[in-house]
């Protein structure tokens, strides 16, 4: 065993010399001498110019072709936008590494006018184990968040309530410049200015290196950065008009914000700092049906009013980094936030009555007066080391620390409906909900060898989450009284400890990848009432292997074929453990289940990307295999009360194609369209109850560009998902058309876009979603969300210095996904 152990360290930490065969270097802007990303490198037989192997640059703009064969050959550098680079002859001698240094490659001004105009570049570059988007091609979420940039990937979908799923599953993880962060993303994207985003990388079978959570993969956000010496500032404005609808709603919504990013490099110093505010507030109606059965009595209580938003977000951040030397990269920084959110239901019970065998027992009408407030206060700070080695092998690692204060009040009144100084029911629930996470992890990147490059690395996680939740009640002495079945303290203890091997190589035409993940958890949730009859604790651990691979073979320079195998877990957030119901509103309790296990998931998928000219196409078949599937599920409380809980449902199977499509017709008009078709089945049972449910499901998110002049544009864009499947019931389908119009000024330094979301105009089913759920001869409920429609927004945004911008900023780790 000692011996093994020896192995394992010295194939880890030290690398062995061989032989190598290959050609590197970096590719550079000529004009600014900056990095350029994704920028395509190919080596080319001088006989009959047929490809012998290609790349891809890296962010810093570094390449390197391997497993080449000695000879002569020409090298090919291009980017769109810029000249092509030819570098004859290129002499590569057997054994030998050849160096080519930095290739300067100039802006070509002819087809950067023509780029201008019709914004030719492609929007998706793809590679071995990612899909590359490019933000600025996706113009309805300027001005908003992240959440409105990310919903117009072809994989990715949202619903009314704002959840976003990738390939109809929930459950990703979000990466900020490649740093994994753990917190919902719906909360993390929310908070993070869409003017900040480069690009977004989709990456659907993550590699071993990875964190193994999220069912669906991860979205890896990459802010705009830069290589040179200067400052950078942007400075952005959003204001909303007055509504055009408004619901019969109490208050007007307001929809305004301002964001800026300042960054300043200096020789071996970088100083980025940024902050942001946000109100985006919501109108909208809720209209339900519902009924329960218990012992022949079937009560009946319909509704409809009000269901509305009010969002306000302030946040900052800073990161410094220093560089002192090619060796050595140091990097500091905070995060901080204070964001809220309340929902006001404000629900109308307009004809409560109760049957047996068609005779009414009574009738009532009474209105139901709600608001629930969720509250997120955090703060963290990250601290991160690389060091290259005198061969090239790299060494980092990475510390972060959060603490996040979650929580907030829901009060429920239900009141008479023409006399409201008549009081049925007044209740009162809070919590607080603090939060501790520290992740910490160390990297190992060897020098690249003859099969590849090796990287292993080992991380460890710590989450402890506590609550304290309250839940009181008005009695009739008019004084609120402690609940104490409703009210508990929680206590959640997770920790993780993770190792992994991975390697990455070149062949010829073949791109691969292949690692091996361990990872331990251990978990313990300790629950007690308020009354002292409950304390309990409930223990879970596993030691499970996560195996993944990429391959990616290139018939030519213009078509690839790729494959790819991945084991992924989504873990359970602390609320949906917490067995102790918390009132949401009138006719619903929600709770967790104590004992709920992680989801388990296993990806397999293949497809095919095709470049031609100006135009693209790629199609990807996937099946996703979710073990101990998750599902929301009711059971009935009482009469006019359903119990919403959270339990493993037994199995989720997903078989699918994904395909997207850029066509420019000509200079000025470019299309982008992808869609996803999937069928989904759910087997398993709840409540002793079997579940067999499948559908078809699909979605598709496309846009349409027209410039007609080097200023001015309009883009109109669709996203548009089918209704599907849930474990005991469905939900309906979801439509959202936006049209923008872009205007920029000053040489491109000012940028106005005007936005119509939600485009409606009383004629389309735009922005709402209807969700029902039944179980025979037990209860129906169906509940349709109408949202605000036709909403018209300004944004503009100022920089000064565009492209020297290398700001990278710290996100949450763990607090936000409990929000």
């Amino acid at each position: 065993m000692k011996k093994a152990h020896l192995i394992v360290f010295y194939l880890f930490f030290f690398n062995v010399s061989f032989a190598q065969t290959l050609i590197k270097g970096t590719l550079n802007d000529a004009n600014e001498n900056t990095s350029i990303e994704y920028g395509s490198i190919g080596l080319y037989n001088p006989k009959d110019s047929s490809l012998v192997t290609g790349t891809i640059t890296e962010p810093d703009g570094t390449f390197v072709l391997e497993e080449l064969k000695a000879g002569e050959y020409y090298l090919s550098a291009q980017f769109m936008g810029y000249k092509n680079l030819i570098i004859s002859p290129v002499n590569v001698e057997k054994g030998k590494a050849l160096n080519l240094g930095t290739l300067l490659i100039s802006p070509d001004e002819q087809l950067l006018a023509m780029v201008e105009v019709s914004g030719s570049r492609f929007t998706t570059m793809h590679k071995i184990d990612r899909q590359v988007f490019a933000s600025s091609d996706f113009l309805s979420g300027k001005g908003g968040n992240a959440i409105d940039l990310i919903r117009n990937l072809p994989s990715v979908s949202i619903n009314a309530e704002g959840e976003l799923s990738v390939r109809g599953a929930t459950g990703f993880v979000v990466m900020i410049n490649g740093k994994p962060v753990q917190s919902d993303p719906s909360i993390i994207l929310s908070q993070l200015p869409a003017n900040a985003i480069k690009n977004i990388e989709l990456v659907t079978a993550p590699s071993a290196k990875y964190d193994p959570e999220g069912k669906a993969g991860i979205i890896n956000i990459t802010t705009e950065k830069g290589a040179t010496d200067g400052t950078y500032i942007q400075v952005n404005t959003r204001l909303g008009l007055p509504s055009i609808q408004d619901y019969n709603n109490k208050e007007k919504p307001q929809r305004y914000g301002a964001d800026f990013t300042i960054n300043h490099k200096k020789d071996a110093w970088d100083l980025s700092f940024g902050a942001s505010y946000l109100r985006n507030d919501i109108n909208g109606r809720r209209e339900g049906e519902v009924y329960t059965i218990i012992d022949g009595v079937t009560t009946y209580f319909p509704s409809d009013g009000e269901r509305g938003f009010d969002e306000e977000a302030y946040s900052g951040r800073l990161t410094l980094g220093f560089t002192p030397n090619n060796k050595n990269n140091f990097s500091l920084g905070f995060y901080g936030g204070i964001r809220s959110k309340d929902r006001t239901a404000d629900i109308l019970y307009y004809d409560n009555h109760a049957e047996v065998d068609g005779e009414r027992l009574y009738t009532m009408q009474y209105f139901n007066e709600n608001l629930r407030i969720r509250k997120s206060d955090f703060a963290l700070g990250s601290f991160d080391y690389t060091h290259t080695f005198d061969n090239e092998a790299t060494i980092s690692s990475s510390f972060l620390y959060e603490y996040t204060m979650l929580g907030g009040p829901t009060t429920n009144r239900n009141l008479g409906y023409f006399n409201p100084d008549v009081i049925y029911q007044d209740e009162y629930n809070t919590n607080d909900n603090p939060l501790h996470g520290i992740r910490w992890k160390i990297d190992y990147k060897a020098k690249p060898k003859s099969w590849g490059i090796f990287e292993g690395g080992y991380q460890f996680r710590s989450l402890n989450h506590l609550g304290d939740f309250v839940y009181e009640r008005k009695n009739t002495e008019g004084e609120f009284e402690l609940v104490p079945e409703f009210s508990s303290n929680v206590d959640l203890k997770r920790l993780i400890h993770s190792v992994y091997g991975q390697v990455n190589g070149h062949k010829g035409k073949w791109n691969y990848s292949a690692g091996l993940r361990f990872e331990y958890m251990d978990r313990s949730l300790h629950l007690k009432d308020k009354g002292n009859t409950v304390d309990s604790t409930y223990t879970y651990d596993f030691l499970k292997p996560y195996p993944s691979a990429n391959i990616q073979y290139s018939v030519n320079e213009g078509l690839d074929f790729k494959a790819a195998y991945s084991r992924r877990v989504d873990r359970t957030t602390t609320f949906k453990m917490n067995p102790f119901p918390e009132r949401e509103h009138s006719e619903t309790l929600e709770q967790g289940d104590p004992t709920l296990l992680p989801e388990f998931i296993d990806l397999i998928e293949a497809g095919l990307v095709k470049n031609y000219g100006e135009n693209s196409f790629y199609a990807t078949a996937y099946f996703r295999n979710v073990q101990n599937l998750v599902n929301r599920v009711n059971t009935i409380y009482n009469d006019t009360i359903l119990n919403r809980i959270y339990s493993n449902v037994g199995t989720g199977r997903s078989l699918g194609l994904e395909a997207g499509l850029e066509i420019n017709p000509n200079s000025k008009w470019k299309l982008f369209a992808g869609g996803n078709l999937y069928q989904y089945q759910i087997t398993g049972e709840f409540d002793d109850r079997p579940i067999d449910n499948s559908a078809w499901v699909y979605s598709i998110n496309a846009n349409t560009s027209y410039a007609f002049s080097s200023t001015f544009s309009l883009q109109w864009s669709l996203n548009y998902l089918s209704k599907r499947i849930t474990a005991q019931g469905e939900d309906s389908r979801f439509l959202s058309p936006n049209l923008v119009a872009k205007k920029t000024f000053l040489g491109d330094r000012l940028t106005a876009s005007l936005q119509w979301l939600n485009m409606d105009m009383g004629l389309l089913p735009t922005n709402e979603q209807r969700i029902t759920t039944w179980r025979k001869d037990a209860f129906y409920t169906t509940t349709n969300y109408v949202l605000e429609v036709d909403m018209i927004l300004l944004n503009l945004s100022y920089t000064i210095n565009p492209g020297k911008n290398k700001s990278r900023f710290v996100k949450s780790e763990f607090g936000e996904k409990e929000f």
